[in-house]
Order: C-alpha cells, then structure tokens, then sequence
C-alpha cells in the first residue's frame, strides 16, 4: 500500500500545519526515515540551493528526536534512489516542468509502498485533473489518484499577478465541470493536506 499525503503549499506561511503534514509524512517510519527531495518542478540551478534550505529548516517542522537522512533526487539516478528512500517528498513549483519529468518514470510501479509527500504542483501531477494558479486552467495530471486538486485555495496566492487576483469560486467551478465530473476535488487551503492509500 502506498501512502499519499498531498498538501496544497503555502507551507512556509503556517508554521504548525506544516509541522501537522511532516509529523504525517513520517509516521511509523522509525527515528531515522530516509526522504528523497524531488526538486523537479524548479529550474535545475535551484536544485541545490532548495535542498540545503529544506534541509536546514527540517529540524522546525519535524517531530522531536527524528534525524531523517536527506538525498536530493536527480532524474538519472531517481530509480536507485527511490528504491533506497522511505519517502519522497514531490515539492511545487512549474506543472509543466514536474510533468516532463515525472512522465520518463512508471511512478506508481516504482514507488510502491513508499510515502509519497507532495505539495501544490507536486499535489497536481498525482491528481487525474487539476486547475493550476500558474496557468489559470484546467490540466490533466499524471492519473494516479483518482481525484481532482486544486491547490493554495483561497489564498492570496498571485495577488501580485497584472491578471488581478484569482477567482476561486470560478476556479473550483471550471475544475468541477472539467472531463470527469464524477471525481472527487480537494480544494485545499494552504497548509492543509489529504492522506490517500493506494
């Protein structure tokens, strides 16, 4: 059984449910989880530098006395390195990037059994549809979970935009009306998260 646990970003900005999420992410996986970092949805000269910022910051939001063993995933070795990892954690950024790359593996064949956190982008790519704040649209994920995500609902996110500010009832309606309507949304707010077994 692999265990989702999808969250729709803005992490940064509410301290305690972002330590709610990580205390979920790894749960019974002893003192010592091994957490592969997946920056795919960012620029590749980021990679380094948000990884030794999430590392750094690991100790704020992690339960008292887990010491996780951190590894920054690379697309040419992401297979070794997911059968080595306890969890990883699929983080935001561009949809269309995650995509592309998520597209070159059979993820749900390779990390069966494993956690998989994720958040905002990372949330879109394992829905079956998603709206992204980005493009203001509907897009087609990856289909691995059977649900639609709308991430950082009603937020502020994009307030700066010169496209105004997002319509979040338009946004949840569109996502509603899109390709399958039998599916499930999650229009999380951020900081909130859904665990879904699979």
């Amino acid at each position: 059984m692999t265990k989702y646990v999808l969250n729709s970003g803005g992490q940064r900005n509410n301290i305690p449910s972002a330590k709610r999420f990580f205390a979920e992410v790894v749960k019974d996986l002893g003192e010592r989880p091994r957490i592969l970092y997946c920056f795919f949805a960012q620029k590749r000269e980021e990679w380094e530098t948000k990884f030794a910022e999430y590392v750094a910051n690991a100790p704020n939001l992690l339960p008292e006395g887990i010491q996780p063993v951190f590894e920054l995933a690379f697309p040419e070795i992401f297979i070794e390195q997911v059968k080595k990892a306890d969890t990883i954690f699929i983080h935001g950024g561009d949809d269309h990037l995650l995509l592309y790359w998520l597209k070159q593996f059979d993820t749900p064949n390779i990390w069966k059994d494993k956690v998989i956190a994720a958040s905002s982008a990372g949330s879109h790519a394992l829905a079956k549809h998603f709206w992204t704040c980005d493009w203001r649209k509907c897009m087609d994920g990856l289909g691995i979970l059977p649900i639609k995500f709308l991430a950082h609902f009603e937020s502020e996110y994009g307030k700066d935009d010169p496209r105004g500010p997002i319509d979040w009832k338009r946004a949840y309606d569109e996502l509603k009306n899109f390709s399958d309507t039998t599916l499930p949304i999650h229009a999380l707010k951020e900081g909130e998260y859904v665990v879904i077994e699979k």
